[in-house]
Order: C-alpha cells, then structure tokens, then sequence
C-alpha cells in the first residue's frame, strides 16, 4: 500500500511539475522572443561588421569595443548620457519631495495643487516635447518672452551648445514630475495619521517634522524613485529626438540617440557599432543599479 501511495505521489507532483511548466510557457516565449533574442542577437551583431544594408558582415571579435573605448566622440557621448541622468533626476526627484512635503501642511486647496502638479503625468513625453518646443521658440516662444520683461536677450534655448541640455533637461523634469508627485503622495498616504500627531505632540513642526518623520518613512519610495528614474534618464529619446536631434555639435547627444545615430539616422546602418554601444548601455544600466542597491538601499527604513 505505502509502495502505491508513494507512486500516486510521485506521480501526483509530477503532474503539478509539468501543469506549471504548462502555464509558465507563454511568459518564457514572450521574454525569448522580445528580451534574450534581442539581447543574443545584439551581442552578435556587436562582434561583426556590417554590410550597407546593415546585415552581419565579417567576425571582428572585440573591435567594435576598442574603437568606442578609444574614441574622443564616445566619451563626450557618455558624459552628456551622465549630465542629463543627473541634471535630470535629482532635481525631478527632490521637487516632488518638496511638493509633496508642501501639500501635506494642510493649506487651502490641497487637492487641487496635487491633480495640477499630477498633471504631468496624463502628457506623453512626445505631446509635452511639442509644448516646450513651442515654449523655447527663440522668435515666439514664451520662455523668451518672459525673460524680455526683465531686459534679457533673446536666448537660443535649443542651439546654443551651452544652454541645449539644462533646456532638455528641464523639459524632462517636467515630463518625470507628475509620476514622482503620484508616488510619493501615495507613500504619505500609508503613513498612519498617529504618528504625524505623536510627532505633533512631541513638538516636532514644519522642517523638523518633514526631516524625522516624512522624509525617513519616505525612503522606500524616494528610492523606488531615484533607481527607476535613472533607469528610464538613460533610456530617454523621445524628447532629444523632437527638440534637439542630439545636436548641435552633439551637446545633447546620449547613448541612447547615439545608437539610434548609428543604425538609422542619416541613412546609417552600423549596426555593429551600435549594437557595441547597446551592451554598453546595458552594463551602464546595470552598474548603476547595482551601486543604487549597495549605497542607497541600507538607508531604506521599511515598515
């Protein structure tokens, strides 16, 4: 009996095995085809030369690397890819913080600041490029506008190398400001109200109550924040594409745009070299998430 009881049993956890397998088999051919195919077929094109159609031409084995590793143009590019991170994320991260601390002192008319300053968030950064595209116009545009009322000169928002990326960045922080505020505004609803009266009680106000109670019992989100944020900083096209094309004189010219730059732009099909700077991009994004978990996630305080 024992001997057909553990048969049935074997056999029982067998079935489960294969049921499981069953269900996982769309979600592993959904991750094959658009994750570990792309990413194979990247590594594979970044050891080739390419063809005028773009195709795997012949085996160049790590010559693609060595040329972006010894190239003045791929450090300038990776230097505007961490200027923008951070000119990017810090600020859009901190304001929220900022915005989210303000509309919890409960001043008048709280909802209607949090739905505006959520607002960002309904825009998709294609429609909110367009906008600021408008917005930095040198002729019409109303940042020039506003500035010839305290005697500015006309600035060149989007051509003037010096002035294009804190321009492209602002537009980003704009764009990233409403989800931030969403976050974080769910975060402080978690917080039990008894514990902002203890504080009350215990006289903690304004700066000191936001600094000992909000901002510590912030930290999971700020840092859910601050490791998504620059993920999706360095993943950031769409609003180069529209404003600036990476230009001019590549001032605006990330990882990103330069791997489009490469394979599709102009007419260009280096999809050997691009693909180097693809897995490039993927050991940056991984690096900083790692380093983010090492140094940031030790100062989380969960719940």
């Amino acid at each position: 009996m024992r001997g057909r009881r553990g048969a049935a049993g074997l056999r029982g956890r067998g079935g489960s095995q294969s049921l499981a397998w069953l269900f996982l088999v769309p979600s592993l051919a959904i991750f094959g085809l658009f994750i570990f195919w792309p990413l194979g077929r990247s590594v594979y094109l970044s050891m080739h030369g390419s063809d005028i159609f773009g195709g795997a031409g012949e085996l160049v084995g790590l010559d693609n690397y060595r040329d972006l590793l010894t190239s003045t143009q791929f450090g300038k590019v990776l230097t505007v890819t961490a200027l923008f991170t951070v000119l990017s994320v810090v600020p859009a991260v901190l304001g929220a913080l900022v915005i989210v601390i303000l509309l919890e002192s409960r001043i008048r008319g709280t909802r209607f600041f949090r739905t505006s300053f959520a607002l960002p968030f309904a825009f998709s950064a294609a429609s909110a490029s367009v906008v600021f595209a408008v917005i930095y116009n040198p002729a019409i545009g109303i940042a020039n506008g506003v500035l010839s009322q305290f005697g500015v000169d006309r600035v060149n928002w989007l051509t003037d190398p010096t002035i294009a990326l804190p321009a492209l960045c602002v537009t980003t922080i704009w764009i990233n400001l409403g989800y931030d505020v969403l976050v974080l505004s769910a975060g402080v609803g978690t917080i039990p109200d008894e514990v902002f009266e203890a504080a009350r009680l215990d006289g903690a106000t304004g700066l000191a109550l936001a600094r000992k109670i909000t901002i510590p019992l912030l930290s999971p989100q700020l840092f859910f924040l601050v490791v998504v944020s620059t993920i999706h900083a360095l993943q950031s096209f769409t609003q180069i594409h529209i404003l600036t094309k990476g230009g001019p004189d590549r001032a605006t010219t990330t990882l990103v745009y330069s791997i489009y730059s490469e394979a599709f732009a102009y007419g260009s099909s280096d999809f050997g070299a691009a693909s180097a700077q693809a897995i490039v991009l993927l050991v940056i994004v991984l690096a900083c998430t790692a380093v983010q978990f090492r140094l940031l996630e030790r100062r989380v305080h969960y719940r």
